[in-house]
């Protein structure tokens, strides 16, 4: 007999489970035409629901022709051919193009091994959410909610939110850049605004320069545009200038992309001498910059760090992308595109193609939130917290992990290199619980494979300590 096997579930209304149900009963021959279906007091009794439910649910399945009531008798199966009851057969791999194999290939959460329960992971460096400041957040949604309701549900601007894109340029200006022929474009975050660079500024085969490692998203954006990314291999000392300067004569390439703060993956800061140095030669060469500002507001030191843009003054050859995401609320996926007033004119353009605009109310949102002070508050408490989380991070690391080189200066993770193969011990670390990133996903050319990268933003002291110690004593082992 047919709903010995059902089961009720939570997530949709009784009457709906039960016509999905008998619809599938239908669809796989467990019911043929003609056959009887069970009365609505029959059924009642035995699912332990109203009548009203089940007649609700044989409604449902007349309407849609899978079954037919006969006044006196009952509900019987139709003869008549639903298109649910014909299940298609379209191979849909068939179809999937080069770009999606490739985006799927680089997919970090369905290549690289997964999160299980009370394991210890070191793969995320997003904010640590315990220190969201969400009263001044909603505070500030009802603040601006208030004052512009109607507006803000609204189809609103490709460009973005005017106060915000005001605010944004005010930001920018405070760290030395100047804003004559600039412009602010908003976007759903960092991706959006370097998938609309590459879709309106480059051509497939053209060539990126980029540091060697680099961040793992911004290569897999570049390959599935067609983009030939080049890596300039970092030392301990950063970027080789005349290495630099070699690449660029030898490929010509389209861009530059460079990460000058905090750089993921390998948590290096390039000084200010070698961002004017940098910004000297692409102009004596006339080579665009891509200036990624991950993390630019996370500096450790009282000492501002002034993006690569504006040490080109009047200059209009650094196109800066700017996000929110990996220190103030990610869920609200805004970011920003600050370069000369036709690239952003023609990115506009192109955004109306794809997303139409970003969310006019989050944008509000956070410019009231701006707006009010409480950014600059927040960052005051997080670059303290992550100060003390990264120093002590490094500490352990000292005492419990055999590394070869430590890089960087400071960040949401620590990059090291090790004397073996980082996959085999992630191998042997996956069995004990501690997850961890190998080094080889950032790296160009099949290099890094003894390079790990460690995020520290969302794992307690505790578990750094014990992570650690898991970690170096895999390490020995393997050793």
């Amino acid at each position: 007999m047919i709903f010995l096997d059902f089961k009720l579930k939570n997530d949709s209304s009784k009457y709906i489970q039960i016509a999905d149900y008998i619809k599938e009963r239908i669809v796989d021959g467990a019911l043929r035409t003609g056959d009887k279906l069970p009365s609505t007091r029959q059924l009642s009794a035995l699912l332990k629901l109203s009548r009203t439910t089940i007649q609700s649910a044989f409604q449902l399945l007349v309407d849609d022709d899978f079954i037919y009531s006969q006044p006196g008798e009952g509900y019987y199966v139709s003869d008549k051919d639903p298109i649910l009851r014909t299940p298609s057969h379209i191979q849909w791999k068939h179809y999937f193009n080069t770009n999606g194999e490739l985006a799927k290939n680089m997919d970090l959460i369905k290549t690289e091994l997964p999160w299980k329960k009370n394991m210890i992971s070191f793969t995320s460096i997003a904010p640590d959410s315990s220190y969201f400041d969400t009263d001044a957040l909603k505070k500030s949604f009802l603040d601006i909610y208030s004052l512009e309701s109607n507006k803000l549900l609204n189809y609103g601007y490709a460009k973005g939110y005017q106060p915000l894109i005001d605010t944004l340029k005010t930001y920018m200006h405070s760290m030395g850049i100047h804003l004559k022929d600039k412009d602010v474009l908003i976007t759903n975050g960092f991706t959006e605004g370097l998938n609309l660079v590459c879709n309106t500024l480059t051509e497939q085969g053209d060539c990126i320069l980029c540091e060697n490692p680099t961040h793992h998203t911004a290569l897999k954006i570049f390959m599935t545009h067609g983009l030939v990314p080049i890596g300039i291999p970092l030392s301990e000392n950063g970027l080789d200038l005349q290495l630099l300067e070699a690449k660029i004569q030898e490929h010509q390439p389209k861009f530059l992309y460079l990460t000058p703060s905090y750089h993921n993956p390998t948590g290096m800061v390039i000084s200010p001498q070698k961002r004017v140095a940098i910004i000297n030669l692409c102009k004596k060469l006339n080579i665009p910059i891509l200036e990624d500002g991950f993390n630019e507001e996370l500096r450790f030191s009282d000492i501002p760090i002034r993006p690569l843009m504006s040490y080109s003054g009047y200059g209009n050859e650094v196109i800066y992308i700017g996000s929110f995401s990996k220190i103030l609320f990610p869920g609200l996926r805004l970011g920003w595109v600050m370069a000369d007033h036709d690239v952003i004119d023609i990115l506009e353009s192109f955004k109306r193609t794809m997303t139409i605009h970003t969310s006019t109310l989050d944008q509000a949102v956070l410019y009231q939130y701006m707006k009010e002070g409480y950014y600059d508050r927040y960052l005051k408490k997080v670059r303290q917290h992550y100060k003390e989380q990264y120093q002590y991070a490094v500490d352990e690391l000292k005492k419990y992990i055999p590394y070869k080189k430590l890089y960087g200066e400071g960040g949401l993770h620590l990059f090291i290199e090790v004397q073996i193969n980082a996959r085999q011990l992630l191998e042997k670390c996956y069995e004990r619980e501690v997850l961890f990133l190998p080094g080889d996903i950032f790296h160009l050319d099949d290099e890094g494979k003894n390079t790990l990268r460690l995020g520290i933003s969302r794992v307690t002291k505790s578990e750094i300590t014990e992570g650690f110690k898991i970690i170096g004593n895999c390490l020995e082992e393997l050793l």
